[in-house]
């Protein structure tokens, strides 16, 4: 038996010990992860500085070893999202809905766990606690695999997590970390059919694509985000400026960070003045069309078709002035992933045109992309952004990792 089989096994034989727990029994498990993690700060931390190290070693940019950097503040904030978790209401059990017969056979449809979970992803170690412990409030046994990048703090954090699991009583193999971070093992849990139920990437474009294009397993599309700002022409400068800068600087290499702004034609000469101001205030390279150019001068760099295709995960922005809404929804259309977008308007009728129209997991209006988040949304942590059409969309809490089962209950119903 290879060794992602393997694995799948002994997540087999351990799901439904978590399955079938109780509630109090799964809160118990995460509170003890957190308690556990809050202990054991300086045990996580030389961890990841082994892999801060490797970053620094291998040229990796400073936005992408921000995902990798844990700091006893962070750690803290990972504890305080399982205890977040576990206020929220347990879907396992849940009866969606329930409705009788004509015959009289009773019918409820009842929300039950996926079975394994398999998930693939990258840099931050901070999803590994927060996948286990969704993964364990929903009852379902979890397969990690992180990116080579976090993998020393990936082994810490299973390791406490394991050790969590087995105080409270439950076999460890409820959760179980890939330490292979080679890709034939990924290769491998995408064709686990038989042992893992469901495969969800998080990650890059190139990671997702991969994962949706070669796995035979179900797979719940997540995470990349080439997300848009629109500039209506009828704008606050000072709301844009602000919510402009915040999605795009605030985090740079989060999914939910700005990548392109459009600017309505009309408007663009005050505006984007203005935003360079509070751009260059972080360095950021701007990549913009010929008026941009026009309106700010050299210091921006041609843009080409694939900048407005590109997740940047920098501080890097690319812009397009348009001729007006329908301009720009169409842009978003061509170049977006289906992650979040967002209009800056005074006027009702282009946001609900906006909102309507624009076709992505979150459609906002005069508000950051950068909520797209799970606890920003009320959900406790997430599993990832969904960006696909089925099952699961936007952010994926404890629901998103459940499926439906029908109970039927007769009195000798025969049918004809």
């Amino acid at each position: 038996m290879d060794y992602i089989s393997q694995l799948g096994e002994n997540a087999k034989k351990a799901r439904e010990s978590i399955a079938n727990a109780q509630t109090s029994r799964k809160d118990q498990i995460i509170e003890k992860i957190a308690d556990n993690l809050r202990k054991n700060k300086d045990r996580i931390l030389s961890g990841n500085k082994k892999d801060i190290e490797n970053a620094a070693d291998n040229g990796i940019s400073e936005a992408m070893t921000d995902r990798l950097r844990l700091s006893e503040e962070r750690i803290d904030s990972i504890a305080d999202a399982c205890m977040e978790l576990v206020s929220l209401k347990d879907p396992v059990g849940e009866v969606v809905e329930g409705y009788i017969r004509p015959n009289g056979m009773r019918i409820a449809k009842t929300r039950v766990p996926i079975g394994v979970a398999g998930i693939i992803y990258e840099s931050r170690p901070n999803v590994t606690v927060d996948a286990a412990a969704l993964c364990i409030k929903s009852g379902n046994a979890v397969i990690l695999r992180g990116g080579k990048e976090a993998i020393n703090s990936n082994k810490v954090l299973m390791d406490i997590m394991r050790e969590s699991v087995a105080e409270c009583g439950f076999p460890k193999d409820i959760v179980q970390l890939v330490e292979d971070t080679s890709r034939d093992s990924a290769s491998m849990m995408m064709k686990a059919n038989g042992y893992i139920d469901v495969l969800i990437p998080r990650g890059g474009k190139g990671l997702i694509s991969s994962v949706v294009n070669n796995a035979t397993v179900p797979v719940i599309e997540t995470g990349s985000g080439n997300c848009h700002i629109y500039i209506d022409k009828s704008a606050d400068i000072n709301m844009a400026v602000d919510i402009t800068d915040n999605g795009k600087t605030q985090r740079p290499s989060v999914c939910n960070a700005l990548e392109t702004c459009l600017v309505h034609k009309d408007i663009a000469g005050t505006f984007l003045p203005e935003l360079k101001k509070r751009l260059d205030k972080h360095n950021v390279e701007l990549r913009g069309c010929e008026e941009t150019r026009r309106i700010l001068g050299g210091c921006v760099v041609p843009a080409t078709d694939e900048d407005y295709a590109t997740e940047f995960n920098d501080y890097i922005f690319a812009i397009k002035v348009t001729e007006g809404i329908d301009e720009a929804i169409a842009h978003i259309g061509r170049y977006s992933t289906g992650h979040s977008e967002c209009i800056i308007t005074q006027d009702l009728v282009s946001a609900e045109k906006f909102q309507k129209e624009v076709d992505s997991a979150c459609v906002y209006v005069n508000c950051s992309t950068r909520f797209t988040d799970g606890g920003e949304f009320g959900l406790g942590a997430e599993i990832g952004i969904s960006t696909q059409r089925l099952h699961a969309r936007g952010p994926m809490g404890l629901e998103g990792l459940t499926t439906f089962k029908y109970l039927i209950n007769g009195n000798g119903q025969t049918r004809n």
